[in-house]
Formats: C-alpha cells, sequence, structure tokens
C-alpha cells in the first residue's frame, strides 16, 4: 500500500518559506466551497495557487460524477446500480480528499494516487 500512497513529488519547485507562510491555505484548498479562501487570499502564493487548482478541480469533478450518478439512479428498476456506484465514487472522492489535505499539512506536494496525472492536465488557475 506504501507505494500506491508514493506518488509524483513536485516540493522542490515551491520555496520553502511560501510554505510555511501558506500551509493553512493548502489545507483550505481541499474543504468543498472553502478552495474560494486561497483562490482569493494567497494569490501571490504559487503553492497555495497549486494546492487551489487541484482542490478546484476535485470539487468540480465530484460535483459533475455525483451529480450525474444521482439523477442515473433516478431510472426504476436499474437505478440502485447508479446509487452503488455514487456511493463508491463519493468514497473515493473522500479518500482524495483526506490525501490532499495530509500532503498540504505536511508541507508537500504530491499527486494524487490514480488521477494525478490526470489532474496534472487540467488547470483552471494560473
Amino acid at each position: 500500500m506504501a507505494s500506491f500512497l508514493d506518488t509524483k513529488d513536485t516540493t522542490n519547485e515551491f520555496e520553502a518559506e511560501d510554505i510555511a507562510q501558506n500551509r493553512a491555505m493548502g489545507i483550505l484548498a481541499y474543504i468543498g466551497i472553502l478552495v474560494l479562501v486561497p483562490i482569493f487570499a494567497a494569490k501571490g502564493s504559487k503553492w497555495a495557487r497549486w494546492h487551489a487548482n487541484r482542490g478546484l478541480v476535485l470539487l468540480i469533478a465530484e460535483f459533475a460524477v455525483c451529480f450525474t450518478l444521482g439523477l442515473l439512479a433516478l431510472i426504476p428498476y436499474v437505478g440502485w446500480i447508479f446509487w452503488i456506484l455514487e456511493s463508491l465514487c463519493s468514497l473515493a472522492f473522500c479518500g482524495l480528499i483526506v490525501f490532499g489535505i495530509i500532503t498540504a499539512a505536511k508541507g508537500k506536494a504530491k499527486a494524487f494516487p490514480l488521477v494525478g496525472a490526470l489532474f496534472e492536465k487540467i488547470t483552471i488557475l494560473k
């Protein structure tokens, strides 16, 4: 399991002082709508913006997937399959949120397990 969580680490791309000053902003980036706090309060921090971008992409993906599966769960007779899928996806997103919070609290910039390569390609904040 250690290799599963041992993902690409790009912490060395950021200044230690920036990480130390904006660690709380990195943590807030993964707590739902609180992603707006680092987006607006830490505009000058490269490290906080990196975490805010990942948190925003995660929030949008979670909403899109769970909303879509929630609608499909309303289909008679087969909706239960989509309800189970929605529940499993919600658990997976919770795991990614916890991973993001832990890495930000440790002052790291690590890719998400499994979906890290995809998330690196999506940049909403510059």
